[in-house]
């Protein structure tokens, strides 16, 4: 078994544990590849090994990356979700290329990639990106600004809201972990009771996985722990 097939096996293990210690299903939380500055080679890999879907950062290397995988093995039918930040110049690309987009933050950013979405492809799936930390460094929106971007981003034709996305500040200390993480899934249960029909909260990586479960990820985004160090 290669080393990538191991390390799937492994994340798909301590994600069903973690689950079950927080009293869900496992199957109620899916694991999202990070495949950004991976080689196609290793995708592949993973995908033989059963992993459906694949998160990527950066636009040009991404779509490179998705051409070459359909040209190597056409076989695989693989779903792509973006997880960057999206710069406007790059929304086209995304809205042709993905079936998910994790980190919409802007009215400006949303309707680009509706308007884009090339016809016959069903809405893009997206998250609502909220900067739940508030660090200066990060994107996503605030708070307080959620239920005005997704009124308008439930209502544009090309996408479909599925749910929020957050990428806290680093934490070591686990129990602290869980704050911004029970946060996220009070926003999220405001927004369903507000009549939003979501399902989906992503949230949690390599450092962070077993507290974003505990408090309702429904994804959780694992790069270096299936393909190792990045470059």
């Amino acid at each position: 078994m290669s080393t990538i097939s191991t390390n799937l096996q492994a994340v798909q293990n301590h994600i069903a544990d973690a689950a079950q210690k927080a009293d869900r299903p496992p199957a109620s939380v899916h694991l999202l590849a990070v495949s950004k500055t991976c080689p196609a080679q290793a995708v592949i890999e993973a995908a033989r090994a059963g992993q459906h879907a694949f998160g990527e950062n950066y636009e040009q290397e991404a779509i490179r990356k998705i051409q070459q995988i359909k040209e190597i093995a056409p076989d695989l039918a693989l779903e792509w979700h973006f997880i960057g930040p999206i710069q406007s110049n790059k929304t086209r690309g995304i809205a042709a290329h993905f079936d998910w987009v994790h980190s919409v933050d802007r009215e400006r950013i949303a309707r680009r990639l509706s308007e884009q979405r090339p016809a016959g492809l069903p809405p893009l799936n997206v998250c609502l990106q909220i900067n739940i930390s508030h660090e200066n460094s990060k994107s996503g929106v605030n708070a307080q600004e959620i239920i005005a971007l997704a009124k308008t981003v439930s209502q544009l034709p090309g996408l479909k809201l599925r749910g929020l996305m957050a990428i806290p500040e680093p934490e070591d200390n686990p129990e602290k972990q869980h704050e911004p993480f029970r946060q996220m899934k009070n926003l999220y249960d405001e927004l369903r009771e507000q009549g939003y029909d979501l399902d989906t909260l992503s949230m949690g990586m390599t450092a962070d996985m077993d507290a974003a479960i505990a408090e309702g990820a429904t994804i959780v985004r694992i790069g270096t722990a299936i393909f190792g160090a990045r470059n």
